[in-house]
């Protein structure tokens, strides 16, 4: 039954992808005619991915009436990593991890892994009622436990008409515009974060779309013990976008904001407060031609460290401010530039240079993070369909206000097989 299935999916979609073409599509023979075009053109809908997304899933089944999809896919990636002259005590490339000033005994390291591998379920469908709906859920292996290994969820979110709800990518975030890495940290100075969201999607004509957002914060804080401690948010992180697409989706320039209100406690005064926080970032993808890719990540702005890749998780979201027991947003900037040249089809190259800097020295300790530097070239081959292999070089270099600074080198391979 795969076979004629396969053959009814080639009839519908005389312009599909490869991805389209080697689905194996589970249906009853009852209703082949009757399955809808559109459904599956949903399911194998691939812009705004990030690069380490997965992506077509291999496996499809429709129901009788051809109104809904589940989709069920995932990869299977393990990586082997070699790090040289300075290293990143991590088993991804974090150059906010790079010993400083270098340290005899962490010069090298060796390191396997296989936790970003992933799975994941997709049903989409058309109901009279509620209209188009996706349901989407992923894990990767990077939960708690010993070397990780432990199934984590990634995301989780239902999507109707233009809302989506749940968690997914967050909407300050603009992935696609992330140059492609075999390491899982990605470059210092883009926003990669996933959020806990509600979120309005409003096309405006054939090629402009804006975006809003209500988004659980997550924040963490350098604090003084006797003048300010951190406490729960009580306002949720406001991100917007407004987006310029053209090339069917390949390509775009996006111009994202950010609004937060974090909440602490002033000791001093005994009460509790809020710091004002905000951020803007220019991103975009231009497919220039067909070899050409060019990537572009630029923001700027105070108290988001969570959302930038070098700050998230070093308290850097707000930090003390005078004796008076007040906490400052401190400034931030990031920078991502990229390009890919594809060679072949089955064959492309890219290098990226990023950038994670961070402001408000007088009110920040000598040996606290000041910039980051994340450089990346790498090679990705498709030997035959549905496998890749890659190799990739790093180099990074973590600078602290003191003037001390550590530098970083590593190899990374990679193989990787997607179902």
């Amino acid at each position: 039954m795969a076979a004629s299935c396969m053959g009814v999916m080639a009839q519908m979609m005389p312009n599909d992808t490869t991805h389209h073409r080697s689905a194996v599509v589970l249906t009853s023979e009852h209703n082949q005619h009757h399955t809808s075009n559109d459904v599956i053109k949903a399911m194998y809908e691939a812009n705004g991915r990030h690069f380490q997304d997965p992506r077509a899933p291999r496996f499809l089944f429709l129901d009788r009436k051809g109104r809904v999809a589940l989709g069920i896919g995932g990869y299977v990636k393990g990586t082997m990593s070699v790090g040289f002259g300075g290293i990143a005590r991590n088993v991804d490339f974090v150059t906010a991890a790079i010993a400083t000033p270098p340290q005899p005994d962490m010069r090298n390291q060796f390191s396997m892994d296989a936790s970003t591998s992933r799975l994941f379920f997709k049903l989409v469908g058309r109901n009279t009622v509620v209209g188009d709906f996706t349901v989407y859920i992923e894990s990767d292996f990077r939960g708690t436990g010993a070397g990780y290994y432990g199934m984590r969820l990634r995301q989780a979110y239902i999507q109707l008409w233009r809302l989506r709800a749940g968690r997914s990518w967050s909407t300050f975030c603009d992935v696609a515009a992330a140059p492609p890495t075999i390491d899982f940290q990605g470059p210092s100075g883009t926003v990669l974060t996933m959020n806990t969201l509600l979120q309005y999607t409003q096309p405006m004509g054939e090629n402009w779309e804006m975006v809003v957002a209500v988004e659980t914060p997550s924040a963490t804080y350098t604090t003084h013990p006797h003048y300010n401690d951190a406490i729960t948010q009580r306002v949720p992180d406001l991100p917007s976008y407004i987006q310029y697409k053209w090339d069917d989706g390949q390509s775009h320039i996006r111009l994202s904001n950010l609004l937060r209100m974090l909440s602490y406690r002033n000791l001093v005064a005994d009460e509790n407060r809020f710091t004002l926080c905000w951020a803007t970032q220019l991103s975009g993808v231009i497919k220039a031609s067909r070899h050409f890719t060019f990537y572009m990540q630029g923001v700027y702005g105070r108290g988001y460290g969570s959302y930038l890749n070098d700050l998230g998780g070093y308290g850097y979201d707000l930090i003390p401010g005078e004796r008076d027991g007040s906490m400052v947003a401190p400034y931030a900037l990031g920078l991502v530039g990229g390009v890919q040249y594809t060679i072949i089809p089955r064959l492309f190259v890219s290098a990226a240079y990023s950038q994670c800097r961070l402001y408000d020295e007088p009110t920040l300790s000598a040996s606290a993070y000041h910039y980051g530097q994340y450089v990346v070239a790498n090679a990705f081959y498709t030997p035959f369909p549905n496998c890749q292999i890659g190799i990739e070089y790093l180099y990074g270099s973590r600078h602290n206000y003191s003037g001390e600074s550590g530098d970083a080198h590593r190899i990374n391979t990679m193989i990787q097989y997607n179902f």
